[in-house]
């Protein structure tokens, strides 16, 4: 009977470690700056072909995930980053962060929208690009036109009428001032800026919220991104997203495998299908710019030629300048930013 009783606890202890080993090679935490509305419809596409993987998501704005991610450096937390700027994760890799990895369906993507190296530190999903929200109402109201340059932002008439997100904090808001910094060189891109904080109501710390305000009548531009406009204006909301006639900032939603002492082969798995055709389709229904060509027209709203109205962005340059890009437009505007 002891021996009987032996094995049986055996067994039930090795069942026991199977099952826990089990548990932890299915699971991964994932940290994304993807929309709220957007990951669940991704999600479930995941869900279908790996039920036996457990996803744990954070999500937040792209500033913040950053800091998150470099805040973790000698403790990292998350497997995998899904969805966030290329340009945080330069930073990232800059600091020793990002574990090389080539995954499945690589050849496919793009040169642009992928890091140089082999294996890539990065791999990209989508393009986002800077576009202004108008509350049709409120403009109507106001006796305000409808936005279509850099240049309309810092007319008078709109002065107190436009939100904008604060870069340090947002993709959305980097991206906007990298490319007034880049299209317009950094004297004049700063002077230019001088008068656009003139002209803003409030910064916030979300890159998606300036599109939610003005649809909610809180300010009659919200300088956003395209995607944002859209669904706002899906949801009913009395709005028009215009892009600016000189170009639009840009970044890409790109992935990549955090450097650790265990890293899970399921984290591999996500990121072989973060890039795969079935997920990629999906992308290009919202946005125009994918990884590869999604087989998607181009959705309705955005420019015909989509890439045309995207800047040339230096990534690099974007990237090394960050921080000090940061600290200078904190010095100048934080005044109008929303409390953290």
């Amino acid at each position: 009977m002891n021996r009987c009783k032996f094995l049986i606890v055996a067994m039930a202890a090795a069942i026991m470690l199977l099952v826990s080993t089990a548990a932890f090679a299915g699971e991964i935490l994932v940290y994304t700056a993807l929309e709220d509305d957007e990951i669940p419809i991704y999600l479930d596409i995941f869900k279908k072909s790996h039920p036996d993987i457990d996803v744990k998501i954070v999500r937040d704005s792209t500033g913040i995930v950053t800091a998150k991610l470099l805040a973790e450096k000698d403790n990292p937390q998350a497997d995998v980053v899904w969805g966030t700027a290329a340009t945080s994760l330069m930073l990232c890799d800059q600091a020793g962060m990002l574990e090389p990895y080539a995954p499945k369906y690589l050849a496919k993507v793009r040169p642009t929208m992928r890091d140089s190296n082999t294996p890539p530190r990065w791999v990209g999903i989508k393009a986002w690009m800077t576009g202004f929200v108008t509350n049709t109402i409120e403009a109507k109201r106001l006796g305000l036109p409808i936005p279509q340059s850099y240049a309309d932002l810092i007319k008078p008439i709109y002065k107190g009428q436009i939100i904008m997100p604060n870069p340090a904090s947002s993709g959305t808001g980097f991206l906007t001032v990298s490319a007034i910094l880049q299209l317009m060189g950094e004297e004049k891109g700063w002077a230019y800026l001088d008068k656009l904080h003139e002209n803003i109501l409030r910064y916030t710390h979300s890159g998606s919220k300036p599109a939610k305000l003005a649809g909610a009548g809180e300010a009659a531009v919200g300088v956003s991104f395209g995607y944002r406009g859209f669904m706002q204006k899906q949801k009913g909301e009395p709005v028009v997203t215009t892009f600016p006639k000189e170009g639009s900032g840009w970044d890409v939603e790109a992935n990549a495998l955090i450097k650790k002492d265990h890293i899970k082969p399921d984290a591999k798995v996500f990121l072989d299908w973060a890039i795969s055709p079935e997920v990629m389709a999906a992308y290009g229904k919202v946005y125009p710019v994918t990884a590869y060509p999604s087989g998607n027209p181009i959705p309705e709203g955005y420019p015909k030629d989509p890439q045309a109205q995207m800047i040339k962005n230096d990534f690099q340059w974007a990237a090394k300048n960050r921080m000090r890009i940061l600290k200078e437009w904190t010095r100048r505007y934080d005044g109008k930013s929303d409390p953290k």
